[in-house]
């Protein structure tokens, strides 16, 4: 799988829509909650998992020979908090107030069942340049999934967008959107969206 044009594209799709970790999987939701109250820090979070996931899959996949099955979680965790000290680095270098805005949350990228999910479960079975393909589009569908529920959070409930205001004048924010609850439901509509498409898409084909 993934040795051409053809297989790449099916670990995309697979990592994206058919096999997505937050709407399909129930992966990473906890993050998903805490991080889309602002489209910035969800699309920062997004990428950074993303790299994250890919990175780590393509090197536990060159390593996979090497590592001896006692201690294949141990090593998997070790290489996963590597990437996440580096982009842990990187955002504090360049973007600190954003990475401050995360508290701990990015670093539990490191315990995040999507990234390890995808090393123990196709990086150790599969080659570097297919591990690396799943792991990044299993991030991106991730990130979407951050990003819809930001926009529509931010949107409602601040009335602005990235610091555009798209909301009359006389709108009134809905300050439910930005509590917790808020974010709770808003994801569990997506998901409920989601499935409920895909369930008639089903019934329809057959």
């Amino acid at each position: 799988m993934a040795g051409g044009k053809d297989g790449v594209r099916e670990l995309m799709v697979s990592g994206v829509h058919v096999s997505n970790p937050v709407l399909v999987q129930a992966l990473g939701v906890c993050s998903a909650l805490a991080v889309t109250r602002q489209v910035g820090s969800a699309l920062v979070m997004g990428v950074s998992l993303m790299l994250v996931t890919g990175l780590s899959s393509m090197l536990v996949s060159l390593l996979r020979d090497t590592i001896p099955p006692r201690v294949r979680l141990m090593v998997q965790m070790m290489v996963i908090s590597v990437f996440v000290i580096v982009m842990h680095l990187f955002l504090d270098a360049h973007f600190y107030e954003t990475s401050r805005a995360f508290g701990p949350y990015f670093d539990l990228i490191i315990t995040n069942c999507i990234v390890l999910g995808r090393t123990e479960g196709y990086a150790l079975r599969h080659p570097a340049w297919p591990s690396l393909v799943d792991g990044v589009a299993n991030g991106a569908g991730y990130a979407l999934v951050l990003v819809v529920v930001a926009l529509l959070r931010e949107g409602l409930g601040e009335g602005a967008l990235l610091g555009w205001r798209w909301a009359p004048a006389g709108y009134v924010p809905s300050l439910f959107m930005l509590s917790a609850p808020g974010a709770f439901l808003t994801l569990g509509a997506l998901i409920w969206l989601v499935k409920g498409l895909g369930g008639r898409r089903a019934a329809s084909a057959s």
